[in-house]
């Protein structure tokens, strides 16, 4: 198997429930936030939705300066958060169709005003920054739509709130 058929079949399945669980944001709790050092609901779904927004710059590019003058993106509403999030899985999936598999062990480095912050294979950049990097905000999105009597959807199996949950 090619390594972008795994990461494709990965993508597809992890995408799935990101997106079941952006469309479950309320609306009117896109600025609530459970402390002051947390993100907003909305920019936390937000940087959710642009995650697989990096498998373009990660498998089309070997390097990225995020230096001065990155502002966070922040969407007015969920629909169009759910928007960001089916345009970048599209984009994600179209340049992982096109990626050969001696792409992935290039080496791609992140650097922040010319300074590098960490370097590694591409590979490695895929699954660690962009899918597992999903993973870990989908979970604290889980928290943030609980602590606001939001139920959730399955993910890895029945959650409290459906298929006859485990809760």
């Amino acid at each position: 198997m090619a390594i972008r058929d795994a990461l494709l079949h990965e993508l597809q399945t992890e995408c799935a429930k990101t997106r079941a669980l952006l469309e479950r944001v309320p609306e009117d709790k896109l600025n609530w936030r459970p402390h002051e050092k947390s993100m907003p609901m909305g920019r936390l779904a937000t940087h959710l939705a642009e995650l697989t927004g990096w498998g373009k710059l990660v498998l089309g590019q070997d390097e990225i300066d995020i230096g001065a003058g990155f502002t966070p993106t922040i969407q007015e509403s969920v629909a169009e958060i759910l928007a960001t999030h089916d345009k970048n899985v599209a984009a994600c999936k179209e340049i992982l169709a096109e990626t050969p598999d001696e792409e992935f062990s290039k080496t791609w480095t992140m650097k922040h005003q010319g300074k590098a912050v960490f370097s590694a294979p591409k590979f490695g950049v895929m699954r660690d920054f962009v899918l597992n990097h999903m993973v870990h905000h989908r979970g604290q999105l889980t928290v943030f739509l609980r602590l606001n009597d939001v139920s959730l959807p399955m993910t890895y199996g029945p959650s409290a709130d459906e298929a006859g949950g485990l809760g």
